[in-house]
């Protein structure tokens, strides 16, 4: 039997010869620009390394459809064999996004190891947490020992420091285990500036158009076929071999397509087919800038027919509302006329004007067809935290009150919730940019660029971290002892009080369905922007919110209520008066018998 690992598209090549355990074995042109082994290859092992030259090279280079590089992005490819594992989720049936909570989590910086085995041995914290979906920041191959993850070059391959691809099945397998599916963030609009030879095989970028991290991938251009299959292929790869419940659509605006289907509809489509094949829900989640609601309009209806997308004016609304800071896009949303229209209309710049674009932006969801669950919605996350200039969260200028209504805002919207890792207990560790080039070159550009950058914008240089510094990465790690304490145990700590917030309302979520009724019309406000207080309903609850820095009173008006939550232990509900002290929130429901 012949082994057709070792086939490979490249259509730019004159010659191609395989490298492989050692020996060299000449490859012969098929159709479409592929080319196959001359002569059949016999059992080749199934830890075989291999590699291409390219014409006359003398070096070889990976397979761009690498399963493992055990030896990093640069060097010879390494046979993985995806079925060969034990899975022991035949019980799984999924988890579909509506009335869910997802979890953000780095796999470098969320344990001290930064491994997946060792996230593994975290699953429980996020069992008690409740969530229902971890989110795994990009995990491909990228050269180097830590990076964010978004400078990938190897778009099948897990990186080795993670553990590899044994490792992610088991910690997929870990997680289904636990009841949380895992949704997986790629990058298709992209490609890292180490290790990427794909140019040097075919026409996969675009060389005429860029985007604000380079060359465009080739998706409307002469062998676009090739290049869309490559992109699809690597998706279905995520969800088929490795069980992925889901995958986040890094910046879908950046994808550069002209043609009559875009490739997300046809993304989508694909991934509906194998859905209907697996037998549980697949989920597709866009990155997008646009604020353009034909992403998660369905095809019947002309749309992309994605799962959901990113509403990035939530996460604005909400750290204006607390933090007070209005520079740059977080203008426009200083007002609870901002917050109020986010949570009745999904975005805030749905054709007004963007005074940080100078130009009308977005447009409007129709409300009568859309679920509002398809939003997903974050008060912090990777890109939020991690594109300040020293990685602060909101633990960093926020009191226990405001970071708690934080939770309320996110977990109570009539969206999609989702959480950065360590968000639940109020984390005082920073999130910062860090990279570990090795390229000394590369090394000073990426310092040096990311220093000026918020020099420009008036910061000390002496402050904003330098990327390539291994302690930017160090710092940026999870101190779980924050909430367990050094001997592993819960505290009695304003960390524990926190988790305490984000463990209960997530509870609330499944008790209470107004919490997670995915109708527009079932969520209206009511506020005042002179005493700072803000009222959301959710059909038969009232999310009351105190923003102030004092006390606040209100009349308890209409059926009588009962205190279903409260941020704080001397909220007082009396039977005509709600009594929140500074920096609070509660929620109210009818007394039932």
């Amino acid at each position: 039997m012949t082994d057709d690992r070792f086939d490979v598209w490249a259509p730019s090549a004159e010659k191609v010869t395989l490298e492989l355990n050692g020996s060299r074995v000449d490859m012969t042109p098929a159709e479409d620009g592929w080319w196959v082994p001359a002569e059949p290859v016999e059992d080749a092992g199934p830890d075989a390394r291999y590699g291409y030259l390219i014409d006359d090279a003398d070096t070889p280079l990976p397979d761009p459809r690498s399963r493992r590089q055990p030896e990093g992005v640069h060097k010879l490819s390494q046979t993985y064999d995806p079925d060969a594992f034990s899975w022991t989720d035949s019980a799984w049936t999924g988890r579909q996004l509506a009335g869910r909570t997802i979890y953000e989590m780095h796999v470098g910086t969320f344990t001290p190891e930064g491994t997946l085995d060792s996230a593994i041995d975290r699953l429980e914290h996020l069992v008690d947490l409740g969530v229902d979906f971890v989110e795994l920041l990009p995990v491909n191959g990228f050269n180097g020992t830590h990076n964010w993850g978004y400078d990938g070059v190897l778009w099948y391959t897990v990186h080795e420091g993670y553990g590899g691809p044994a490792a992610y099945q088991r910690f997929v397998d870990a997680c289904h285990a636990r009841g949380i599916g895992v949704i997986q963030d790629v990058v298709y609009n992209h490609l890292g500036p180490s290790g990427n030879y794909l140019p040097v095989f075919g026409p996969y970028l675009h060389e005429a158009s860029a985007n604000t991290w380079g060359s465009s991938v080739n998706l409307d251009g002469e062998h676009s076929d090739h290049v869309r299959d490559y992109i699809i292929d690597n998706a279905l790869m995520w969800l088929g071999d490795y069980h992925v419940d889901g995958l986040r659509l890094d910046a879908v605006h950046a994808l550069v397509d002209e043609r009559a289907v875009h490739i997300l509809e046809e993304l989508a489509v694909e991934v509906d087919v194998l859905s209907a094949s697996v037998g549980r829900p697949l989920t597709l989640i866009a990155e997008s800038d646009l604020n353009d609601p034909k992403l998660i309009t369905s095809r019947e209806a002309n749309g992309y027919g994605l799962t959901g997308q990113w509403s990035d004016d939530m996460h604005h609304v909400i750290h204006v509302s607390l933090t007070g800071e209005t520079t740059g896009y977080y203008e426009d949303f200083n007002s609870f006329e901002a917050l109020s229209k986010v949570l009745t209309e999904g975005f805030y710049h749905n054709g007004t004007y963007s005074s940080f674009r100078g130009r009308v932006h977005g447009r409007p969801i129709d409300r009568a067809k859309t679920p509002t669950w398809r939003l997903v919605i974050a008060n912090q996350n990777h890109d939020q935290i991690g594109n300040r200039a020293i990685g602060d969260r909101l633990s960093a200028t926020l009191d226990e009150g405001q970071l708690a209504i934080a939770a309320v805002l996110t977990l109570t919207s009539p969206f999609t919730p989702m959480l950065f890792m360590g968000e639940e207990w109020g984390a005082t560790t920073p999130w910062q940019f860090f990279t570990s080039h090795p390229e000394p070159e590369l090394a000073e550009a990426t310092a040096k660029g990311r220093i000026a950058e918020f020099a420009r914008m008036g910061w000390d240089e002496s402050l904003v971290p330098d990327p390539q510094d291994p302690s930017t990465f160090t710092n940026s790690k999870l101190d779980w002892s924050e909430l367990y304490g050094s001997a592993g145990d819960a505290s009695e700590s304003t960390h524990a009080r926190l988790f305490s917030v984000y463990r209960d309302l997530i509870a609330l979520r499944r008790e209470y369905s107004a919490l997670t009724d995915p109708r527009f019309a079932e969520t209206s406000t009511e506020y005042d922007e002179e005493s700072r207080v803000f009222v959301l309903n959710r059909g038969e609850l009232s999310i009351v919110i105190n923003f102030a820095d004092e006390e606040a009173g209100l009349p308890v008006l209409g059926q009588p209520a009962q205190l279903l939550f409260a941020t704080a232990p001397d909220v007082d509900l009396g039977e005509e008066n709600l009594r929140l002290p500074a920096h609070s929130a509660a929620i109210l429901g009818p007394i039932t018998a």
